[in-house]
C-alpha cells in the first residue's frame, strides 16, 4: 500500500495534538509502515459510560479518522471491563461502578455513532474484556508487579486525594494498568488519548516494554471548549464540553439545532474547532483564514462552512447543506423556518387549554420544566409571534399555535 511522506503525514496528525513525548519513534514507526507497505495499528479506548457523544467526544474520533485516511487501521477499543471499574481520572471520590448490562448497552449506542466518523472497512471493534476475562489471578498478579505503588501515587488524580483524607480503592489502582495492558494484548503501534488520559496511555508504552514488545507511541488531544469558549489575554479559555453544562453541539441533535449552536460560537474558537474536529488540510484551513484576514469573506460565511462540514459528518451532506442554508435564511434574515414540525397534545379534559410549561416539555422543545420555566423569565418563549410573559399562560385548545423556544426551537402546537 502507498503511503504519503512522513513529513506529510506528520503534518496533519501533530495539528491540534498536544502531548507526543517519543515524536522520534512516531517517525520511525510512520516511515517503516511506508516502506513495508504495511498500516499502523492505531488504538483509542472508550469506556461506555454514558449512551450519547457530542462533539468534545469526537475530537479522539476526528484523529482516528486522520490515521484512516492516511491509511492505517484504527482499533476501537471498548472498555466494557474497565468501564465497569470506572477511571479513576480527574475523579475527587470513587466513581459507582456500572452493571455489565449497562456498559454493553451502552457500548451498543456507541458503535452506532462512531461510524459517522470512522471508516468502518479502516476499524476494528474489540472489547477489552475479551483478554482481561481470561488474564485470571496468577496473571493480574504478575501484571501488578510490573509497576510500583510509589509511581502509582505520583498520579495527581491519587495524590490530591490521599493529601486531602479521600479514600482511594484499592481496585482504582488497577485500572490503568489494565487500561495499559490492552495496549500489550493489541500489541498497538500507537495510542491516543485526551491530555487527562497522558498517565494511563503511557502506562501502556511502559508495559509492552515489560512484556518484551515494541512500545506504542502516544500522541494526547486537548479536551475541546464548549461553546462559550472565549479569549482573554491572548488565551482561550472555557471549560471543556460538557453535557451537564449545557455548552455541548450533541451528534444526535438535529441538524438545524446544531448549526445553530456552532453559528453561535466566537470567532476564535472557531479556529479551534476547525483544527480539533475538521479534517481538511491544513492548508485548507490557513486558506480560510486568509480570507478572513482580507476581509475576502465574513467569518459568519466560513464559520457556516465549519457547520455545513460537522452537520454533514453526522446528518449526510444534504442535510448539513440545507441546515446552513435554512440558518442564514432564518437567522440572518429574520424570516421564520419552512420545516417546523407539526405537534399535537392532548389538553386536560377539565380545561379549556394546556399550560405552556407542560406544551413545551411534551413537544420537546425543552428537556425539563425548569428549563421552560427559565426560558419564559428570560423572554425567550414566543407564541404566535407574542412574548409569553406570565408562566401561568395557556395554549387554548385547537391551533395550530407557532411556539418559539430560543433562537432555533420551533413547532406548530395543536391542542386536541
Amino acid at each position: 500500500m502507498d503511503f504519503p511522506p512522513v513529513e506529510e503525514q506528520l503534518e496533519l496528525l501533530l495539528r491540534g495534538s498536544v502531548d507526543v513525548p517519543a515524536l522520534d519513534d512516531l517517525k520511525k514507526k510512520l516511515e517503516k509502515s511506508r516502506l513495508k507497505g504495511t498500516p499502523l495499528r492505531v488504538k483509542a479506548g472508550f469506556d461506555p459510560t454514558a449512551p450519547d457523544l457530542h462533539l468534545g467526544h469526537t475530537v479522539l474520533l476526528t484523529k482516528m479518522r486522520q490515521f484512516q485516511d492516511l491509511g492505517h487501521q484504527v482499533i476501537f477499543l471498548i472498555g466494557d471491563f474497565t468501564a465497569m471499574i470506572g477511571d479513576p481520572t480527574g475523579r475527587s471520590a470513587t466513581r459507582k461502578p456500572l452493571t455489565r448490562d449497562d456498559v454493553l448497552q451502552n457500548a451498543e449506542t456507541y458503535k452506532t455513532q462512531v461510524f459517522k466518523v470512522l471508516d468502518p472497512d479502516k476499524t476494528e471493534i474489540a472489547f477489552n474484556a475479551t483478554w482481561i476475562d481470561t488474564l485470571g489471578t496468577t496473571g493480574t498478579v504478575e501484571l501488578m508487579a510490573k509497576y510500583t505503588l510509589a509511581r502509582m501515587m505520583e498520579r495527581e488524580d491519587f495524590k490530591t486525594r490521599y493529601a486531602g483524607g479521600h479514600s482511594i480503592s484499592v481496585h482504582e489502582l488497577l485500572y490503568p494498568l489494565l487500561q495499559g495492558y490492552d495496549s500489550v494484548a493489541l500489541k498497538s503501534d500507537v495510542e491516543l488519548g485526551g491530555t487527562d488520559q497522558l498517565f494511563n496511555v503511557l502506562m501502556g508504552r511502559h508495559l509492552m516494554k515489560e512484556y518484551g514488545l515494541e512500545p506504542q507511541c502516544v500522541i494526547t488531544t486537548p479536551l475541546l471548549e464548549g461553546l462559550d469558549g472565549r479569549l482573554e489575554d491572548g488565551v482561550l479559555v472555557g471549560k471543556k464540553m460538557s453535557k451537564s453544562l449545557g455548552n455541548y453541539v450533541g451528534i444526535q441533535e438535529a441538524p438545524l439545532e446544531m448549526v445553530g449552536k456552532l453559528m453561535s460560537i466566537s470567532d476564535d474558537l472557531m479556529w479551534r474547532y476547525f483544527d480539533l474536529l475538521s479534517t481538511r488540510k491544513t492548508s485548507e484551513i490557513k486558506n480560510l483564514k486568509d480570507q478572513v484576514i482580507s476581509e475576502s469573506a465574513h467569518p459568519m460565511v466560513i464559520k457556516g462552512e465549519l457547520a455545513r462540514e460537522i452537520v454533514g459528518r453526522y446528518h449526510g451532506q444534504a442535510a448539513g447543506d440545507t441546515a446552513v442554508e435554512e440558518w442564514f435564511r432564518v437567522f440572518s434574515q429574520r424570516e421564520t423556518p419552512t420545516d417546523i414540525p407539526a405537534i399535537t397534545l392532548a389538553g386536560p379534559a377539565d380545561a379549556s387549554g394546556l399550560g405552556i410549561v407542560q406544551a413545551m416539555r411534551d413537544a420537546k422543545l425543552v428537556e425539563s420544566g425548569g428549563e421552560g420555566r427559565r426560558l419564559i423569565t428570560q423572554g425567550a418563549v414566543h407564541v404566535d409571534g407574542a412574548p409569553v410573559t406570565s408562566l401561568d399562560f395557556v395554549l387554548a385548545r385547537g391551533g395550530p399555535h407557532l411556539v418559539k423556544v430560543g433562537k432555533r426551537r420551533y413547532a406548530n402546537v395543536t391542542i386536541a
